[in-house]
């Protein structure tokens, strides 16, 4: 595959050029001389602009010669280092829409943001958009006036168009595999942007803060209460804490009056409960901001997540499903298994295995919510725990019985039909956990979680092999974003010495000594030119060049300004030095007591 010209190297006529030997230029000074300052840059500084002649050395380019350790990088089309022609009238739409003319506003200016604000509420979690933004339309029509969010990502320009690895040499890289993988960061974007979102402020509607707990969002997809295993409406919102700044999940029971303050005292026993499938609790309260007596519970937050009834029931579904796999069934149960034995431990029960309360955060990875819900509102009504926990092993093989099936917990009826219809689809092991599961107290001797984790060990291996493979995976993606952070927080030195317009009261702190040579190092990087003066953005020239001067190499580079007339021979380590000490100067004045700046 041939380079793109968005990222190609040029390798002659660029402004600035790798010196192999420091002879190859006549009118060089090398930055270990007695006067380190360019002797014209007196009378010269005020025409460095960005109006000046773009600089193209004639007479060194012949005999310099062009760094290769750009070619290690394979370049492609990668929109978001080479924006072109970027007019989102004429383009494709956002996420994918072959509409052009759907986006009637410019993503990269803040004019359009004050929108009209929707006729109804609109709930950024719903599943189908189609009610509001009407068929068609994949993310709200500008003309439609719906209060969508103003500047939706735009996942497109992430999107790398190009050929397969076969095309490369085996030392070649392609320029998005300096990132991580597009569905890992399109996933957390999406989380992050759910999780940020707030509703659109309307006239009358207005959501309470509660306590602590403001920027209400209602996380609801029906525009109703749920009545459900709970016994009371109750619907669940997200929220920013005052405290923290953290984000977290409250359910609220409505309409419901706590007579006894010992029952809101049963939620500190859930607090010590910390599991990867369990959903942490972290407090309750009592409220009358919604103008009537509600219980709140406050939970850990999940963006995105789903309820194992929205995500195997989906209420727009047609046809026949297609049956889940074994795989997932026992993995659904190896998880809730170690769950419930937590919670059995801890002299508990979970008493809301249900559809509705266990909740998917990621690919096959379940937790449950709503834990300690039912020990507040049922605190009038004392229950052995022994027969309680008896229960939670009940309600775990109803639930995989129900995916199994295909059938909501409600058409059940008889478990022996549907327990019969799993061996047409599945392996009688599976058949036996669940009817082990379903038996009642009386037939066989008393449940326990020990025992079915350990008649689980088996399928408890795969989901850990899983598990650590996922985690290896993720810890490599860490591993290449870490360089990623380095070499910013490199150019975010750079960015705050070059340029500076005033410092330590001298206006030309940037255009003197080393500084000088760091403005010039920042041409050489950034602003390379062709024959013809066309800017030539080559990611592998960057970076390449940002991690020599982060190491400190030897290797030696050839400067020149923008008139010609000064030029320098510098190393990378001696760059790195210049940059540490400007950088220091800064950071020593940054701290500085505030009391002498008159606050």
């Amino acid at each position: 595959m041939p380079l793109s010209s968005d990222f190609s190297h040029v390798t002659s006529h660029n402004r600035v050029t790798n010196l192999s030997s420091s002879g190859s230029a006549k009118k060089s000074l090398n930055v270990e001389s007695p006067s380190f300052t360019p002797t014209q840059l007196g009378g010269k500084k005020s025409n460095f602009s960005t109006n000046a002649t773009p600089f193209t050395p004639r007479g060194a380019s012949a005999s310099l010669q062009q760094d290769t350790g750009a070619s290690l990088y394979k370049s492609a089309p990668f929109a978001d280092f080479a924006p072109q022609n970027y007019d989102l009238n004429t383009a494709t739409a956002t996420n994918g829409s072959t509409d052009s003319g759907s986006l009637g506003y410019d993503p990269f200016t803040m004019s359009t943001v004050n929108q009209a604000l929707p006729s109804a509420q609109y709930n950024p979690y719903a599943e189908d958009h189609s009610a509001l933004a009407g068929a068609g339309a994949p993310y709200y029509a500008a003309q439609n006036s719906y209060a969508a969010p103003s500047q939706p990502l735009q996942y497109h320009l992430y999107y790398p168009i190009t050929s397969g690895r076969e095309n490369l040499q085996p030392y070649q890289k392609q320029v998005f595999d300096l990132f991580l993988p597009d569905p890992i960061r399109e996933d957390l974007q999406k989380k992050s942007e759910a999780a940020r979102q707030v509703l659109p402020s309307q006239p009358g509607v207005q959501l309470p803060t509660l306590q602590h707990y403001h920027s209400l969002v209602p996380l609801d997809t029906k525009l109703r209460s749920a009545t459900n295993i709970l016994g009371l409406p109750s619907w669940v919102f997200k929220a920013t804490s005052r405290k923290n700044g953290n984000i977290f999940c409250l359910r609220r029971i409505e309409g419901f009056r706590l007579t006894n303050e010992e029952a809101i005292k049963a939620v500190n026993s859930w607090k010590k409960i910390i599991h990867p499938n369990i959903v942490t609790t972290i407090e309750a309260f009592t409220t009358r901001d919604f103008n009537d007596s509600s219980l709140v519970f406050v939970h850990s937050y999940h963006p995105l997540s789903k309820t194992l009834s929205e995500y195997h029931f989906p209420s727009n579904r047609f046809g026949r499903p297609q049956p889940v796999s074994e795989k997932i069934l026992w993995s659904y149960l190896v998880q809730l298994a170690s769950a419930i034995k937590a919670i059995h431990k801890a002299k508990l029960a979970a008493r809301c295995i249900d559809l509705s309360k266990v909740i998917l955060t990621d690919k096959n990875r379940i937790r449950l919510s709503a834990c300690s819900i039912l020990d507040v509102l049922h605190f009038e009504i004392p229950r052995r725990i022994e027969e309680l926990q008896q229960e939670d092993f009940f309600n775990l093989g109803r639930l995989i019985l129900s995916i199994a099936t295909n059938t909501p917990v409600r058409n059940l009826g008889d478990l022996r039909l549907p327990l019969d219809q799993l061996s047409r689809t599945y392996s009688p092991e599976l058949k036996e956990r669940i009817s082990w599961l379903l038996s009642p107290p009386q037939n066989i001797p008393e449940k326990t979680a020990e025992h079915l984790v350990y008649d689980l060990a088996q399928h408890a291996d795969d989901v850990l092999v899983a598990s650590f493979n996922a985690q290896d995976e993720t810890v490599t993606h860490l591993g290449r974003e870490l360089e990623n952070g380095r070499l910013v927080r490199l150019m975010a030195k750079l960015g705050s010495i070059n340029e500076r317009p005033e410092f330590d009261n001298d206006p030309n702190w940037a255009e003197n000594s080393e500084r000088y040579t760091l403005k010039l190092f920042r041409d050489y990087v950034f602003h390379q030119v062709d024959a013809q003066g066309n800017p030539v953005i080559d990611l592998g020239h960057i970076i390449s060049c940002l991690n020599k001067l982060d190491a400190g190499v030897d290797e030696r580079i050839y400067l020149t300004s923008r008139d010609h007339q000064s030029t320098f021979v510098v190393s990378y380590k001696e760059l790195k030095k210049q940059a540490q000490s400007a950088f220091h100067d800064l950071f020593k004045a940054s701290n500085k007591p505030q009391t002498s700046r008159g606050y």
